[in-house]
């Protein structure tokens, strides 16, 4: 059951970036089990980081668009964003959660640069940075049960053989399990079929996973830090210019 506060605590604002489509999709269906439904009592809000970096890459010169790292308009982007919501965030009860694919990143020190860009505003939003690791699909990898009610027919050799949340290309271990012919059937097949199917797993699968019995380290850790806020309590990794008392 998802977590319910006392009838007198004051609702939370959550605007919630994560990485991709497939990650909205999926947040979509995880958030209303985690936090329950919309605005009774808390109130959320699921953002796509890449619909705001193609926002961004529209505006620059396009030589610029085709050729700068995904990390660079990545902070770009993501600065951008952190500085308008530390104007537009309600101040007592606002949260920002930004969530990314850690991929094959140090996390230590990818998430010091993502705190970063939270210190450099004043005002800055209240919030955190969590990761997937290593994709978001771990998350749907969690719950072998969801994808075999989801995909009778996935391959029980792959899902076994799957080491949770270990950096092993994760979407293309889901792949070989689920797509016919596996991610080389997949990947010849280009994006952006590709980016449909992820969306599909991440909706299809993602309605059935069960938030309490998930075994992906970084997903519980998303779930207990939202629940935390919720509860009325900042989680360890807020990230935050205020002092660190209760919303």
């Amino acid at each position: 059951m998802p977590f319910r506060p006392p009838f007198f605590f004051r609702f939370v604002f959550f605007e919630i970036l994560v990485e991709d489509i497939s990650g909205k999709l999926l947040l979509k269906n995880l958030i209303p089990k985690i936090l329950g439904p919309k605005a009774k009592p808390h109130r959320y809000r699921i953002v796509s980081i890449q619909e705001l970096k193609y926002r961004i890459m529209a505006r620059m010169p396009r030589h610029l668009a085709r050729t700068l790292p995904w990390d660079t308009i990545l902070f770009q982007t993501l600065s951008l964003q952190i500085r308008a919501y530390g104007k537009t965030l309600p101040k007592k009860n606002g949260v920002l959660i930004i969530l990314v694919d850690l991929d094959y990143r140090h996390e230590e020190t990818f998430r010091k640069q993502l705190e970063d860009l939270f210190r450099q505003y004043n005002p800055a939003p209240e919030g955190a940075v969590c990761f997937s690791v290593e994709e978001i699909e771990a998350w749907l990898l969690g719950d072998s049960a969801a994808i075999k009610q989801a995909y009778p027919f996935a391959k029980e050799n792959v899902l076994s053989n799957y080491v949770q949340d270990s950096i092993c290309g994760t979407w293309e271990i889901l792949a070989d399990a689920l797509y016919r012919g596996g991610i080389e059937a997949l990947q010849e097949a280009g994006y952006p079929h590709i980016g449909r199917e992820k969306s599909r797993w991440a909706k299809e699968i993602g309605q059935l996973l069960d938030i309490h019995n998930n075994r992906s380290p970084s997903f519980c850790e998303f779930r207990d830090m939202l629940l935390q806020w919720a509860g009325g309590t900042k989680p360890e990794n807020c990230v935050s210019n205020k002092s660190p008392t209760n919303l």
